[in-house]
């Protein structure tokens, strides 16, 4: 801790870090040892995070991360999509083919930002807010493949579905908190050599943004 930083404020978010990584949320004394201080000051950061519905308490009495959180989240997508539009156009430009940022939602992946290119003739639409289950398409398999291995590359997938287009996806890494993939699709008939390495560059930069 500095001179110029709040220790409550830390202790308080640092609460919150410990409660997101647990899906059978902490006790008080779970919390007290892990914090390092004592019950009295836990059941007092608690107290404050409950007052604005960032933790709740079940009635066996663990703490557990409350619904207000997800009110802050909402305001995460916007932001998260300002810093990847220059990559995602960057991609989508280089590629011909339409580039977006998916990041996971739940149990779904959820397109949150598109990048079109501007020269073609013809290009495959994807819209914001389209969702679809993480196993299918090539954004939601990439995620999935960065869960198991420390560097998936990227992942093609030609003609699924109705479309026949194709698709491709590099999952973001090392962005703390985040849990994504950029990625292109475009008309199966014209896949460029270059477009994996490209998706892996391009999520690459979109990490370092969001870093």
């Amino acid at each position: 801790m500095t001179a110029e930083t709040s220790q409550t404020l830390d202790r308080g978010l640092r609460v919150l870090k410990l409660l997101a990584d647990t899906d059978h949320g902490l006790t008080v004394t779970e919390l007290s040892q892990r914090l390092g201080v004592n019950r009295t000051v836990v059941y007092r950061l608690l107290a404050t995070l409950e007052q604005h519905s960032l933790i709740r308490r079940d009635l066996g009495g663990r703490a557990r991360v409350g619904l207000g959180v997800l009110r802050l989240g909402r305001q995460v997508h916007p932001l998260v999509r300002e810093a990847a539009l220059p990559a995602l156009r960057s991609l989508a430009e280089d590629i011909g083919a339409t580039a977006h940022l998916t990041l996971v939602d739940g149990a779904e992946a959820l397109t949150v930002a598109v990048a079109e290119p501007t020269w073609t003739d013809f290009h495959v639409a994807h819209r914001p807010g389209h969702r679809h289950r993480l196993d299918q398409g090539a954004a939601g398999r990439a995620i999935l493949a960065a869960r198991h291995e420390a560097d998936p590359g990227f992942t093609l997938v030609r003609g699924e579905g109705d479309s026949g287009a194709c698709a491709a996806a590099a999952p973001l890494l090392g962005v703390t908190g985040v849990e994504g993939s950029v990625g292109v699709v475009m008309l199966s008939d014209a896949v460029p050599e270059r477009v994996g390495p490209r998706v892996v560059e391009a999520a690459r930069e979109v990490a370092e943004a969001l870093g």
